[in-house]
């Protein structure tokens, strides 16, 4: 222990603290303290007589009564002091457990990044090897060789817990993720994943072009390509429903189905869309390739001529007969606009724009009433009266524009008016299709056309004008466009994640066939898929990323693997939420591009080929 002791030749000085609390005042500039542990040899040359440089008020002589424990203080402090540093480095550098609890920025950021994986998950082809997700392999390598086709169609993706490739929702994921890049591309350059998202969209653009054939003579017929794999009446068959296999381990035949443009218009709206968006993302030769293919297969299926009849992909047999029960269309109006508009971005030709504006009122007569404010796969309409407004609030074109652009500003102000009224579960969840399967895909696009449109209107301080004044602002858009993400991340009654390796509590039983079958370099046939498909043990791999259909109306969720209507993840749902995401993430306000305001929009990107007077 330390004692002070009378004043010696081996003291040392320190000021006196004043009833008041503070130090007194002294001749030195410092106040100081100087002590001698008496722990090293002293030295005998006369320096310790010397005055001390510091001001005295009172003398101590500190000395080590015990110099064995002093030491073993000064060991234990040295423990300690490694122990904390190491304590501070652990949490530093060990992977938290990400939740909706964390900071905003970071769990959204997080959860994009995961929720991107999952694409990596459902690519056929030759795969990656250096994806992330190690229990994928190459698969679908002689897709298009088939009994009644002889075409290249590797590649592309899976579209759900199943081995088919449907080209109606790989078209629409390619342009829904295309436009998340062309409006948030800094966004997705914060943190650290445009090459990524890119490198997805290529993978699907890529795809879609192998899916259209130009005629070469006039008596050629165009064709689309709408499905690779099927699903037959014989359950005793194999075949990609009926099997319970890994996209890998696949042996049975994988018919194509094949397609009259002129009479799949919306395919083909949705295919032009869809390569119109991805050239927007990319540059030169490719990009100009992607244009060249989206121009001709858009002329050929908006042909006004009336010997040419004009239909639903799903309503012809051969065509989209097998896609009927899984992805039926209910018009075509609204692709062939959606897809006259991106091509008008996409090439700066007035024509299409005019096709967009001139056919809106026409492609919303065909639409159902029940989902005029929904946006998923199967209706652009809220979709593209939000990309229309975009062109009046930011590329005034003026006459004679102005009308119709005016009237897709309303519908977007009334769109975004209906988030606030329509119902919801008890736990929070939006009711857009309250009577369908796979509710949280429809909240996912809701919450980013919210957020997006909520961005215009603080670019442009504006709000909305066919709204009541109090309906809505910026701010709340924001809020709903949150609530509905927090729920998807588990903020919901269940208190579970719907996007598999998220937070604490997430679906372990995934319907999914990849997942649910043990990655171990042996072939497994569809009996043996069978026992993983029925057993209630956590899948062997987790398909990281994917959101599962989710809850029903009532919030309940079953973590079932059989019961795919609550637990099967689609590559349409996962964009969606991509979209909400990246729209609700927050850049970094020390941005050098000032145009982006900290919102991440890009203004003028998506009107990069427009050259108007």
């Amino acid at each position: 222990m330390l004692e002070p002791t009378e004043n010696s030749d081996s003291s040392r000085f320190v000021h006196i603290v004043h009833g008041s609390g503070r130090l007194l005042p002294s001749d030195s500039k410092w106040n100081s303290i100087e002590l001698d542990f008496n722990l090293l040899p002293q030295h005998k040359n006369g320096y310790d007589s010397l005055p001390s440089r510091y001001s005295k008020s009172f003398d101590f002589n500190l000395t080590i009564v015990n110099r064995k424990h002093f030491k073993f203080f000064l060991y234990a402090s040295a423990l300690i002091v490694i122990f904390i540093l190491l304590l501070v480095l652990l949490i530093h550098f060990v992977p938290r457990r990400h939740n909706a609890q964390q900071n905003p920025s970071e769990h959204l950021a997080f959860a994009l990044s995961q929720a991107l994986l999952f694409f990596d998950a459902q690519k056929s082809g030759p795969y990656p090897k250096n994806s992330l997700i190690k229990f994928r392999g190459d698969s679908g390598l002689h897709d298009g060789n088939s009994s009644n086709t002889n075409a290249d169609l590797v590649g592309g993706f899976y579209d759900s817990g199943n081995n088919i490739k449907f080209s109606f929702p790989t078209a629409y994921t390619v342009t829904l993720l295309s436009w998340t890049v062309l409006e948030y591309h800094q966004k997705y350059a914060d943190i650290g994943e445009l090459d990524h998202v890119t490198d997805i969209i290529k993978w699907g653009s890529d795809y879609l072009l192998k899916l259209f054939v130009s005629p070469v003579k006039a008596s050629d017929i165009a064709i689309l390509y709408a499905q690779v794999g099927a699903h037959g009446n014989n359950s005793d068959v194999d075949d990609d429903i009926n099997c319970w296999q890994r996209s890998e381990d696949m042996m049975y035949p994988r018919p194509v189905s094949v397609c009259d443009v002129k009479a799949s218009s919306d395919l083909a709206g949705e295919i032009v869309a869809g390569m119109s968006a991805a050239s927007l993302v990319f540059s030169g030769e490719y990009s100009a390739r992607l244009i060249q293919a989206a121009e001709k297969l858009f002329s050929l299926a908006s042909d006004s001529n009336p010997s040419q009849k004009h239909g639903m992909y799903t309503l012809n047999d051969k065509c989209g007969g097998q896609a009927r029960q899984f992805y039926n269309s209910s018009g075509y109006k609204d692709e062939l606009v959606w897809g006259a508009t991106w091509l008008f971005f996409a090439t700066g030709n007035s024509s299409y724009l005019k096709y967009a504006t001139d056919n809106l009122a026409l492609a919303e007569e065909e639409g159902t009433d029940s989902e005029k404010d929904v946006f998923y796969w199967n209706n652009k309409l809220a979709a593209t009266a939000i990309l229309l407004t975009r062109v009046r609030f930011f590329y005034d074109l003026g006459y004679p524009y102005e009308p119709a652009l005016r009237s897709s500003t309303n519908r977007s102000d009334f769109l975004m008016c209906s988030y606030t009224s329509t119902p919801r579960t008890n736990g929070g969840l939006i009711l857009l299709k309250p009577d369908a399967g796979g509710l949280l895909q429809y909240a996912a696009t809701a919450s980013f056309l919210s957020k997006l449109y909520s961005d215009y209107l603080e670019l442009i301080h504006s709000f909305p004008s066919s709204c009541p004044a109090d309906s809505f602002s910026p701010k709340a858009l924001q809020d709903f466009s949150m609530s509905q993400v927090n729920y998807i991340l588990g903020d919901n009654p269940k208190k579970l994640s719907y996007m598999v390796g998220f937070g604490k509590h997430y679906s372990h039983e995934v319907h999914h066939r990849g997942a649910s079958i043990p990655s171990d370099g042996q072939w497994h046939s569809c009996a043996e898929g069978e026992r993983w498909l029925n057993s209630k043990e956590p899948n062997p791999n987790e398909l990281l990323g994917a959101m599962v259909a989710g809850p029903d109306r009532n919030d309940n969720f079953f973590d079932e693997r059989s019961k795919k209507l609550y637990t099967e993840p689609s590559i349409s749902g996962n964009a969606g939420l991509v979209a909400a995401l990246i729209a609700l993430h927050e850049l970094k306000s020390n941005s050098s591009d000032i145009s982006y305001h900290n919102l991440g929009v890009n203004k003028m990107a998506i009107f990069r080929n427009i050259h108007f007077a």
